[in-house]
């Protein structure tokens, strides 16, 4: 197995002229490996997701997580000191201004990661990672339509979302019937929304058109088990790690045929 290098401290500078906090996993800074970019939820930050960014690095990806600075730990108490805990949470992870401000996070986060490159050699592949707002990161970056003004610009390989959000606040109906990318999507039978149960999170899915999406639900997992935190957690980081990797092995093939064996606690649908 690779070494693994955590908590590498780096910074990139965006074009407002601040700065977006990032934790790099790599083996080493001279090689132009395949970049996978990570986008943690309301309240996170670059600090959070170790497991996830650790099997990624392991299986060959220079891999970023961002800190999103203005829907990070000191917003949310923010809102939640005006709010209430679950109103607070619900405001920021709507906030179109924050989202928006996510948009120029991965914009200097891949300037930095070019930066390490040559311009005859780019990364092979680059993948979008996300968790919960990070899923919606995700999901605005690949192209769905929004009542929040956001656009994203659909920079990526491959956009992996865990906790994905369905109709709602962010998202109208059928908000998702343009993304044309390879697109995973993983939620658990616990993990309820904040507007609406858990099966809301397969919505994306549903209205995505054919090609290479895949949706996969973990029986027994809540909201943040994908971040490592909560009961049975350990379980399915490992699933999910597995199911990405099956996923971006498939997703080379113009097939995209789903995994022969599966574990009995995952459920997975795919087009």
């Amino acid at each position: 197995m690779p070494q693994v290098l955590a908590q590498q401290a780096e910074q990139a500078l965006r074009r407002d002229g601040k700065h977006t906090p990032l934790m790099v996993y790599q083996r080493s800074p001279q090689e132009c490996l395949p970049l996978a970019l990570l986008s943690h939820g309301a309240g996170g930050s670059e600090k959070g997701y170790v497991d996830l960014a650790q099997g990624l690095q392991a299986l060959g990806w220079r891999v970023v997580v961002m800190g999103h600075t203005e829907s990070g730990r000191m917003s949310l108490r923010a809102n939640v000191r005006q709010s209430g805990v679950q109103t607070g949470l619900a405001h920021l992870a709507q906030d179109g201004a924050a989202l928006e401000s996510r948009q120029m996070d991965l914009e200097a986060a891949l300037r930095w990661a070019d930066s390490l490159c040559t311009a005859q050699s780019k990364p092979a592949r680059q993948i979008l990672v996300g968790h919960s707002m990070g899923a919606t990161t995700v999901t605005l970056e690949a192209g769905a339509r929004n009542l929040v003004g956001v656009k994203g610009q659909d920079r990526f390989d491959a956009y992996i979302a865990l906790s994905p959000q369905g109709v709602g606040s962010v998202f109208p109906e059928n908000a998702w019937s343009d993304i044309r990318k390879p697109f995973l999507q993983i939620t658990g039978t616990l993990d309820k929304a904040l507007e609406g149960g858990a099966q809301t999170r397969e919505q994306p899915f549903h209205n995505m058109p054919k090609g290479c999406h895949w949706l996969a639900v973990i029986d027994g997992a809540g909201h943040m088990s994908f971040a490592g935190r909560g009961a049975g957690s350990m379980h399915a980081e490992q699933l999910t790690l597995g199911l990405i990797r099956d996923f971006l092995d498939a997703s080379r093939s113009l097939e995209c045929a789903t995994p022969k064996t599966l574990s009995p606690r995952v459920r997975l649908l795919s087009k």
